[in-house]
C-alpha cells in the first residue's frame, strides 16, 4: 500500500495535474473574462454541472478551482470556494446560513471587521448575534442557544488577543441543537489547527494572511466539511428546488442535491458568486497557490522565533503583559499542547507600559518591523489595534472583547529573531530614554 503524502506535499501538488493544463508545472493563470462553450450539448452540460469547466469568470476559474481543490484536500473537506476577501467568506457564509432570519451565537473577541459585521452591518439583512461573554466557557454557548439560532461563529486563534477555545466541546454542544459550528482559521492555517477534526462543520479563511504569506494579495476561502444534518424547518434554503440547479433531464434540483454533502458551497457557487461577485480572480488565485506551497517551512520558522520574541518581551519592564500561549502562565497553554502541537500561530499581543506618546515613539523607531494592518506577511508588522484594526468599535465592545488602550500586536515574519530582538530593543530605549 502506498503512504498518503504529508501535508507539505499536499500543499504543492493536491488538486493539480499537469496533464490536464498543457503539461505546466505552475498551475497557469486563466486570464480571461470567458471560456469558449465549443457546442450547444456543452453548453448544456456545463450549465446543468453535468461537465465541469470554466464558463465565465465572475463566478470562477481553472485557476481557482485548483486552489479549491487544494484546500479542501488539506482541510480534509468535501468542497471549497475561493472569494476575493476573508470578509466576503464571512459574510457570505453568514448570511447564507441566516437566510431568512435568525441568530448567530458568536465568541466576543474577534478580528474588528468580523465584530462590526456581527455588531452593525448583519443585522440590517435580519441575522443578530448573541456574543458570549464568558467565551471560554462551553456551556455558554449553549444558554445562548434558541431555536432561531443559525451558527456558531469562533476564531480558532483570536485576533488579537491570541486566546484558543475548546472547539470540540462547543461543536458538541451546537450539535445537540441542530446548529453548524463556523470557525475562521485565518491565524492557524489547516497546517497548525483542522477545525474538522475537532467538530466545525464550515471553515472561513483570510488567505490574504498566512495561507499565502507574502503580503500581495487579498483573498478569502470557505470550505465545508459535508454531511452536516441541515434540519429543512430552519435551514429551507438547502432543500428548496430551483430551475438553474436543473439536471439534463430539466428536473429542479435544491443544493442538497446539486452538490450531495455540500449545499453551503453549492449555494455559495451557484447564487452568491452570481449575484454578488466576489469569485476569486485567476492572477490573484495563482498568488495563493504559491503562497500555500511554502506555508509548512514558513509557519516553522515563525514559531521558533515567536517563542524567542514571548521570552524577550516577559523580561522587559516595560511591557505590562504579553498574550500568547507561550507566554509564562497563559491559561491556554494546556489547551494549545492538547490542540496544536506543533504551535500556537505567529501572532502575540502585549501590554505597552508608558504613555501614547511613547507608544508612538516605539512604533516609529522600529526597523524590522512594519506599522500595517495586515498579518501572517514574510515581513514582521506591528500594529496598535485600539486605533486601527478595532478603532471602530465602541469602548464597551473594546471592554467585552478585552481590548486595552495600551495593546500591541505584532505578527511574526521570516526575518531572524535576533534581529528582530534587536530592532524591538533599541525601540524600547529610545521611547523611554
Amino acid at each position: 500500500m502506498s503512504r498518503e503524502n504529508s501535508f507539505s506535499a499536499k500543499a504543492i501538488r493536491a488538486g493539480y495535474d499537469s496533464k490536464d493544463h498543457f503539461n505546466s508545472v505552475n498551475p497557469p493563470i486563466y486570464q480571461t473574462a470567458s471560456f469558449d462553450l465549443h457546442d450547444i450539448d456543452r453548453t448544456r452540460r456545463l450549465w446543468t454541472g453535468a461537465e465541469a469547466g470554466g464558463i465565465y469568470s465572475r463566478v470562477g476559474n481553472p485557476t481557482g478551482g485548483i486552489l479549491e481543490a487544494r484546500i479542501a484536500e488539506l482541510e480534509g473537506g468535501k468542497a471549497a470556494v475561493a472569494l476575493s476577501s476573508g470578509m466576503a467568506a464571512m459574510t457570505y457564509t453568514l448570511l447564507l446560513l441566516g437566510q431568512g432570519g435568525g441568530n448567530i451565537v458568536s465568541g466576543s473577541s474577534l478580528y474588528g471587521a468580523a465584530m462590526l459585521n456581527l455588531l452593525d452591518f448583519l443585522p440590517k439583512y435580519g441575522i443578530t448575534t448573541k456574543f458570549v461573554e464568558d467565551r471560554n466557557n462551553p456551556a455558554a454557548y449553549e444558554e445562548l442557544i434558541d431555536e432561531n439560532t443559525k451558527a456558531i461563529y469562533l476564531e480558532s486563534i483570536s485576533n488579537p488577543n491570541i486566546e484558543l477555545y475548546d472547539i470540540d466541546a462547543i461543536s458538541e454542544v451546537a450539535h445537540k441543537h441542530g446548529v453548524p459550528v463556523v470557525v475562521d482559521n485565518t491565524v492557524a492555517t489547516p497546517y497548525l489547527y483542522r477545525p474538522f477534526e475537532h467538530g466545525a462543520d464550515i471553515v472561513i479563511y483570510s488567505a490574504t494572511k498566512e495561507i499565502n504569506g507574502h503580503g500581495n494579495v487579498i483573498a478569502g476561502l470557505v470550505v465545508e466539511k459535508g454531511y452536516f444534518p441541515f434540519d429543512e424547518k430552519k435551514f429551507p434554503q438547502f432543500y428548496y428546488k430551483n430551475w438553474k440547479m436543473r439536471d439534463l433531464n430539466d428536473n429542479k434540483r435544491s443544493p442538497v442535491e446539486f452538490i450531495p454533502g455540500a449545499p453551503v458551497i453549492a449555494s455559495l457557487k451557484l447564487f452568491f458568486t452570481e449575484f454578488f461577485g466576489g469569485a476569486l480572480g485567476s492572477f490573484e488565485s495563482y498568488l495563493v497557490l504559491q503562497g500555500l506551497s511554502t506555508l509548512t517551512v514558513r509557519l516553522d520558522k515563525k514559531i521558533q522565533t515567536t517563542k524567542k520574541i514571548v521570552e524577550y518581551l516577559e523580561s522587559r519592564d516595560e511591557v505590562e503583559f504579553v498574550r500568547h500561549p507561550y507566554a509564562k502562565g497563559n491559561k491556554f497553554k494546556e489547551l494549545a499542547d492538547r490542540d496544536f502541537p506543533l504551535g500556537a500561530g505567529a501572532l502575540l499581543s502585549f501590554g505597552f507600559k508608558g504613555t501614547r506618546e511613547q507608544e508612538g515613539e516605539f512604533i516609529k523607531a522600529l526597523n524590522n518591523f512594519s506599522y500595517h494592518v495586515n498579518i501572517g506577511d514574510v515581513r514582521s508588522l506591528i500594529t496598535n489595534p485600539p486605533e486601527n484594526t478595532h478603532t471602530e468599535l465602541e469602548p464597551e465592545i473594546h471592554k467585552l472583547a478585552d481590548i486595552p488602550k495600551n495593546l500591541i500586536r505584532l505578527s511574526i515574519g521570516l526575518e531572524d529573531a535576533e534581529d528582530l530582538i534587536a530592532d524591538l530593543d533599541q525601540a524600547f530605549e529610545k521611547a523611554f530614554k
